[in-house]
């Protein structure tokens, strides 16, 4: 079976229903950091560990951090490779304070100045608003038991709705898509995971939808979300399509 035979509403329904229906369904640890999302061949940050984490012997220079990021997150950049490149720039702006403050404040000046040219960028906005609730999940956070006793420097994402900016990016984004970025819908659903549980409900319903046509998407829904025992979305995914 492969995603790309899954077209029926009555499926896409169905397994909304079943997701929707499961309590904590997210996988353990910060959920924007934890888990890496799948992004093809398509580039980003340069990355040796074989696990989510730095793995010690990184020799990327952080101090090229904010050109290299800035770099990767053009305007057809999709969501997916933006949630990647994001995560692995919070990895490693916890090595560098400087890097740290220094890329949230390129990305909010990025959205801004569209902003005040009368051409707002729903991108940019997502951008800065995600690297926000990222970096609350990571930076000046006491996580000995994944950080090894890294330093905590100050978040300099303190005070940031990031939520309400990606929420503000998504409202952009629908009249320029004609319909939902559902790459985007899925980013929302992971920040929203703990609450509001009503936005976060349909979020996750139109990260759903999309993964119907978006094999990509599917794949990460299935590597992020988990069910009772373990039960993975694939696993959803199979049985709803063997009822089908």
């Amino acid at each position: 079976m492969t995603f790309r035979r899954i077209r029926s509403p009555r499926f896409t329904i169905a397994l909304a229903a079943a997701l929707l229906s499961i309590v904590g369904f997210a996988q353990a640890g910060p959920p924007l950091i934890c888990h890496t999302f799948e992004i093809g061949q398509a580039k980003s940050l340069p990355w040796i560990s074989h696990s989510w984490n730095l793995s010690g012997g990184e020799t990327y220079d952080t101090r090229n951090l904010v050109r290299d990021t800035l770099e990767i997150l053009s305007s057809d950049t999709p969501v997916l490779v933006r949630m990647e490149t994001l995560r692995r720039a919070t990895l490693y702006a916890r090595k560098d304070p400087i890097a740290a403050k220094e890329l949230l404040a390129r990305l909010h000046s990025r959205a801004t100045a569209a902003e005040s040219s009368g051409h707002p960028d729903a991108l940019a906005w997502f951008d800065v608003g995600y690297l926000a609730e990222t970096y609350k999940q990571w930076l000046g956070q006491n996580l000995p038991h994944m950080t090894d006793g890294m330093r905590m420097d100050p978040n300099p994402a303190a005070g940031v709705d990031g939520y309400a900016l990606v929420k503000k990016a998504l409202a952009l984004r629908g009249p320029t898509l004609h319909g939902d970025d559902s790459q985007m819908e899925f980013a929302a659903a992971l920040i929203t995971l703990s609450g509001p549980q009503d936005e976060h409900r349909q979020h996750t319903l139109k990260a759903i939808a999309g993964a119907k046509s978006n094999p990509l998407l599917a794949q990460n829904l299935a590597t992020h979300f988990m069910g009772q025992q373990s039960q993975t979305v694939s696993e959803l995914l199979a049985q709803k399509a063997a009822s089908n």
